[in-house]
């Protein structure tokens, strides 16, 4: 799994972006100075963020104080307990206090300022209490408990628990109002603001920085928190020592300033609104094919068992590689390869899937090359892999991760036919794909009919591997969540209920229905291993129980359930194993793999291991 978190690991080729708007910033030499990271939804604005700061500290000289400050401010915690706008002065002002405190200059500039902020709340206290009482609305606050107690003694009167609790309430009041700041007689709102913009570009002049401020995730806010926040940049913008860096999806914010300024229709004037803040807008670049399979690939190192410094080496030079592509480098899995890092198998594999997916996960209309669906996407994928090996269902996650894809972005009329015919059909394979996976594999003209059409099923019916001669049944046992499997295989026939009836009460004695159950049709001998082995979870010793007698009789019956039994066994805690399973199961077909995995285990106790190694000596193998 990937968690959906920014970082300051470059996955994306975005450092030279982030190089670049460092530079702006260090090349403005104390000049103000706004930027605009603009992009979708998910596309790494954050992550951009983070490299950004990382790119600004690293051009700082090694030697003396630092000459940049860091704030880095995320309205959307804000929203709904605090005002926005008021939020951020207490950051900025907050910060600057400690920056203060720790260079030991500058703490009377940073008191004024801070008293100027409080004076600005006192005023928006005041100013929000009063309008709240007019038009009917309670306040908060103090103010609002007190507005609370006159409601009560004008319904009930007035008895000595509401004349004590008035008189606390009043006393609230008062130190709310007194710990704000009492302005002066003869100030007003625009002398105040002009003063908390010269007591802030003194403060920093003082303090010898320049005041990086980081917004992120402005595009997630309701409208009104939006125009706070960019009301509350405004107050500093344009001041000497300043850098804002405002990450955000412009059409977000035009929709907030479009919502503000009612029955404004003109985009010229909204446009106008939100270039007067950004000096310098720059965009996100978007991920093509080389990106994305490359991101891809990245993922699945991340979550390898590589020791950071290999995953550290393969990182850099994927990066370094994809600075090159416009020469006509290459990220794939030999360049990987070529690195000189050892490679488990199972990643080896992971990064096919990677080759595989990653034109569709570039063009299709449902991804577009978003990190975030992206990574959502490979997330969906390892939580069913999970549940595959956890219920013992054998899947290739090169199958589950085509159907995955078509269940996530195709027509879901055509995904309801395809587990249809998947449902209908005895070995679980969805045969009517034949001929259009041929042709498309040989890039031939496809005669597809509704809802099979369009160009994502086009080439999703090349995407390897192909599915005709697949049997599709455990990968969509897996994707129950979004397609249940309710088909004829849950229905079975009087013989086939009988039987699992019998195995299920009295599993010791399951052999003797060999007979029987080698009549039974796998579409049903599926459901009852299915049964069988839903039975077999609740064991917590696997020496011999008795519902094993019942699964070996199934898989001597119907050898593809072997399969099915070996990998259900392989999955157990290596704790519940005992020595007694190894005779039970060693002259079976399906076992040898189940033995392997015990005997190269360290987990598995020495006493089943030495029970594999007598049986084997003996020749109780299956051939």
């Amino acid at each position: 799994m990937w968690p959906d978190n920014e970082t300051e690991r470059d996955f994306l080729n975005f450092s030279g972006v982030a190089d670049t708007v460092a530079e702006i910033i260090v090349q403005a030499r104390g000049r103000p100075i706004s930027i605009g990271v603009s992009g979708a939804w998910g596309i790494g604005k954050s992550s951009m963020i983070k490299l950004t700061r990382a790119a600004v500290a690293a051009r700082e000289s090694k030697d003396g104080a630092s000459k940049y400050v860091f704030v880095e401010f995320n309205a959307w915690l804000y929203q709904g307990y605090d005002d926005a706008r008021a939020a951020l002065m207490d950051v900025i002002a907050d910060k600057l206090e400690q920056e203060a405190q720790s260079r030991q200059t500058a703490l009377d500039k940073v008191k004024s300022l801070a008293k100027r902020i409080k004076w600005l709340r006192a005023a928006r206290l005041a100013a929000t209490s009063t309008a709240s009482i007019y038009f009917g609305i309670p306040p908060v606050g103090a103010a609002g408990e007190l507005f609370d107690l006159g409601k009560k003694v004008w319904t009930e009167g007035v008895g000595k628990d509401t004349a004590d609790a008035a008189k606390k309430a009043a006393a609230d009041v008062a130190a709310e109002g007194s710990g704000l700041l009492k302005p002066k007689e003869d100030t007003s709102p625009p002398k105040e603001i002009q003063a908390l913009r010269d007591a802030f570009e003194q403060t920093l002049e003082e303090l010898g920085i320049t005041l990086v401020v980081l917004i992120d995730d402005l595009d997630r806010c309701l409208p009104e928190t939006t125009i706070s926040t960019l009301e509350a940049i405004r107050l500093f913008l344009f001041l000497k020592n300043t850098a804002f860096v405002i990450a955000a999806d412009n059409d977000m914010i035009k929709h907030a300033v479009r919502k503000h300024f009612v029955g404004v229709n003109d985009d010229l004037l909204i446009t106008n609104y939100f270039d007067k803040l950004i000096q310098v807008p720059i965009r996100v670049p978007q991920l093509g094919t080389q990106e994305v399979r490359a991101y891809i690939m990245l993922l699945f190192v991340e979550n390898s068992g590589l020791s950071e410094g290999d995953k550290e080496k393969i990182r850099a030079s994927v990066i370094d590689q994809l600075k090159r592509t416009w020469q006509g480098k290459k990220v794939d899995r030999a360049f990987v390869q070529s690195l000189g890092v050892t490679l488990p198998e199972q990643l080896i594999g992971q990064f096919d899937t990677a080759e595989r997916l990653s034109s569709l996960m570039t063009t299709a209309s449902g991804i577009l090359g978003n990190p975030r669906l992206i990574k959502r996407f490979l997330n969906a994928l390892s939580i069913r892999m999970t549940i595959s090996k956890a219920q013992g269902v054998g899947v290739d996650e090169a199958v589950l991760a085509k159907l995955l894809l078509f269940e996530r972005i195709g027509d879901a009329a055509a995904y309801a036919e395809l587990v249809k015919n998947v449902s209908i059909d005895s070995e679980g394979k969805p045969t009517f794909l034949k001929e259009w996976e041929e042709d498309a594999i040989a890039g031939r003209d496809l005669d597809l009919k509704g809802p099979w059409t369009g160009d994502f099923v086009k080439e999703w019916l090349a995407l390897s591997p192909p599915l005709n001669d697949t049997d599709l049944r455990g990968a969509l046992y897996v994707s129950r969540e979004h397609a249940p499997l309710i088909t004829p295989e849950d229905r079975l026939s009087s013989e086939a209920a009988e039987l699992l009836a019998a195995m299920l009460e009295h599993p010791e004695v399951a052999s003797r229905l060999k007979e029987r159950l080698v009549r039974v049709p796998r579409i049903e001998t599926t459901v009852m291993m299915d049964r069988l082995l839903e039975r077999a979870r609740k064991e917590q010793e696997w020496g011999a129980p008795p519902i094993l007698n019942a699964c070996i009789a199934l898989a001597d019956a119907d050898p593809v359930q072997g399969p099915r039994l070996a990998a259900f066994l392989a999955s157990r805690p290596p704790q519940q194993i005992q020595p007694s399973i190894v005779p039970k199961i060693s002259d079976r077909p399906w076992a040898g793999s189940v033995l392997d995995a015990w005997n190269s285990s360290t987990e598995i106790s020495r006493p089943v291991k030495n029970a594999i190694k007598r049986t084997r000596e003996n020749g109780h193998v299956a051939v």
